[in-house]
């Protein structure tokens, strides 16, 4: 082995080290080395052999050469006996990932050419929180960020292409698009939400008989997914191709299916391998059921997804003892009625993958812990294809790489109000995880073992969490640490010039220099955090008119401001400007000076001395002049100025 094949093989050895199983887990060291191995040399034990160029495949660093090779190597009389003899599937295997090795190099070579070459890159911080005053547009800009993320695309890119006419409009159908296809999923932090709506959680549910062997309609309680690790596991499965020879349709439903039963003492079972096909009892009701059958010996349930739920292109697993199952099947046709058949009329025909009576796969930990049970047909929502493929590999059933493959799309989690819950508690563990260098895949990859499932999980690498914040709630530097160090933040301030084209009907109002005015006083009265966004006004564009403006400052503006400043009118007066009006009329609060004397009689100012109450002026929402009066000092030269 020249030096550069050997360089290659401890580069595809490390390289095998940061693979992780359907499962999550790595890969054992041995495994590898097998691999390795037989990458080396087991080429050789070809008859066409001494056709190839060589034997070791290490030897061989270009891509398109290797692929030219392999498929030489994989048509060659007797291919299929090499592992058929070894009684592994390591020569298939090692092929199958030295090919993903070599495209990986030449990924990373292309990717840094492109880096190098170009000033702008489409790349996207995998976690990112838009933060900014209230109005600014952050869920807005949501909709564009998630899009850019998805199709890998500049920012710069869809911004502009949202800034046309008509452009936003087509970018909101593309995010609708994706969010229907499960690539895109929004959630609301609040007060009250927690690790369990999250990650996962112990729930309490109404008993399924069919699937739990309880009485119908007792409690019981299961471990439910939460809405990210929902979302994971969704990211995190493979593409299965559309035209596999297996006939595994594009997102199967895994079944737990029962052949037969203690009585029969097997034969049914090994009937059904034999034959390719898994059966059904409970012939008494016939061939055909429906509303009317009477179910007099139970079995209504798994009837029903026998016949009407199940279908080609599933994957079911075939029940040994209430841990583990014996065989695993794809489902190749529909429910036929056998009347050849002795008993156990209802068929289905399978395209059985793995079975034997050495076969004995303990199943329990990916079903989330809970031990399968007798009844026939039933569901399994914790299984997941991974799951299925691992297994699969794991076993080394002749199941080609051409069935499924790593899932390419993008997937965007996005959380509105992220402030807002409490952080430690939601994430707990995940804070670690969704580290861009510890997402699976990576070379520092991290799974964790999860509380009460006792799942190992990671965070795919292809999934985006995009977060808006509003720092009216809570400034930046009061967020938790922890979180703060694993996000990019990106700030949305107000834009009063997207209100420069703005005209209210009949007015000659300046809505730009309005809003930039009264951004500077709370600036500078508050802080920059407060500023009033550029959104509210955005909905005048429909309804240009005064009357719409006054509603807008009566029922928005003005009750912020309460807000921010605890009804501190004298501060509310100086933003709106109404400390240089001259017009009492064109004020939006007016003061009302108390007398002491009226109100408690005589000596009554000792109490209340020079003390004033103010007023919200509603004739003021109707005039253009209390508008205008923000931006423009209209006081006339002799008129007294109002502190």
């Amino acid at each position: 082995m020249n030096e550069q094949a050997i360089l290659r093989r401890n580069e595809f050895e490390k390289w095998m080290l940061n693979k992780k199983q359907g499962n999550g887990r790595p890969y054992a060291p041995k495994t590898i080395s097998d691999y390795a191995v037989a990458l080396a040399g087991a080429a050789k034990k070809l008859k066409e052999a001494s056709a190839l160029e060589t034997t070791n495949m290490f030897e061989i660093g270009e891509y398109d050469r290797y692929v030219k090779v392999k498929a030489i190597i994989t048509t060659a009389e007797g291919f299929e006996e090499i592992d058929r003899k070894a009684r592994t599937q390591d020569f298939t295997q090692g092929l199958k990932f030295y090919k993903e090795f070599l495209e990986d190099k030449e990924h990373a070579a292309m990717t840094e050419s492109a880096r190098s070459n170009s000033s702008e890159e489409a790349y996207h911080d995998k976690n990112i929180i838009l933060y900014g005053p209230p109005g600014t547009g952050k869920t807005y800009h949501t909709v564009i960020y998630a899009v850019a993320m998805i199709e890998n695309k500049p920012l710069q890119d869809i911004v502009e292409e949202a800034g046309a006419d008509g452009g936003y409009e087509q970018v909101k159908t593309r995010y609708d698009k994706y969010k229907a296809a499960g690539q895109i999923v929004f959630t609301t932090f609040h007060q009250s939400y927690g690790y369990e709506e999250f990650m996962e959680g112990i729930k309490p549910v109404m008993a399924n008989a069919e699937e739990t062997g309880a009485d119908s309609g007792d409690i019981s309680y299961k471990i439910e997914p939460g809405i990210f690790k929902r979302f994971c596991e969704k990211a995190g499965e493979p593409i299965v191709a559309a035209d596999n020879d297996y006939g595994i349709r594009e997102e199967p439903v895994i079944w737990k299916v029962s052949l037969g039963d203690s009585k029969d003492k097997g034969v049914i079972k090994r009937y059904c391998y034999e034959h390719g096909m898994i059966r059904l009892g409970w012939d008494e009701y016939g061939e055909n059921v429906n509303e009317a059958t009477v179910y007099a010996n139970g079995g209504k349930g798994v009837i029903n997804a026998f016949v009407n739920e199940m279908q080609q292109g599933d994957i079911v697993l075939v029940l040994k003892d209430e841990k583990h199952i014996g065989a695993i099947g794809v489902v190749a046709g529909d429910y036929e009625w056998r009347e050849d058949l002795d008993s156990y009329k209802r068929t289905r025909k399978v395209n059985w993958l793995l079975k034997g009576d050495d076969v004995n796969i303990n199943v329990v930990e990916m079903n989330g812990g809970v031990k399968l049970t007798l009844s026939s047909v039933y569901r399994l929502h914790r299984v997941t294809l991974n799951n299925v493929l691992s297994i699969l590999q794991e076993h080394q059933a002749a199941l080609p790489q051409s069935v499924a493959r790593e899932n390419p799309n993008n997937y965007v989690f996005i959380i509105d109000e992220v402030n807002r819950g409490n952080i430690s508690k939601i994430f707990g563990e995940l804070i670690t995880l969704i580290e861009p260098s510890k997402r699976l895949g990576m070379r520092e990859a991290t799974s964790l073992q999860l509380p009460y499932s006792g799942e190992l999980f990671g965070v795919p690498n292809n999934v985006y969490l995009l977060a808006t914040m509003n720092t009216a709630d809570r400034s930046i530097a009061r967020l938790d640490t922890a979180l703060r160090r694993r996000f990019a933040f990106a700030e949305m301030m107000p834009r009063p010039q997207l209100l420069s084209s703005l005209q209210i009907d009949g007015t000659g109002l300046d809505l730009e220099k309005m809003l930039d005015m009264i951004n500077r006083r709370i600036e500078a009265l508050y802080d920059r955090e407060h500023m009033l966004g550029h959104a509210y006004f955005l909905g005048l564009k429909n309804e240009p008119t005064l009357e719409k403006l006054g509603q807008l400052f009566e029922h928005a503006v003005i009750p912020l401001l309460q807000e921010y400043f605890y009804d501190d009118y004298e501060k509310i007066r100086l933003v709106l400007g109404d400390n240089r009006k001259a017009d009492e009329r064109d004020r939006f609060i007016t003061e009302v000076a108390i007398n002491a004397n009226d109100l408690f009689g005589s000596g009554g100012d000792r109490y209340a001395d020079e003390r004033k109450t103010y007023r919200i002026n509603a004739e003021a929402f109707k005039r253009e002049e209390a508008y205008r009066g923000i931006y423009e000092n209209r006081s006339a030269a002799n008129a007294a100025v109002q502190p």
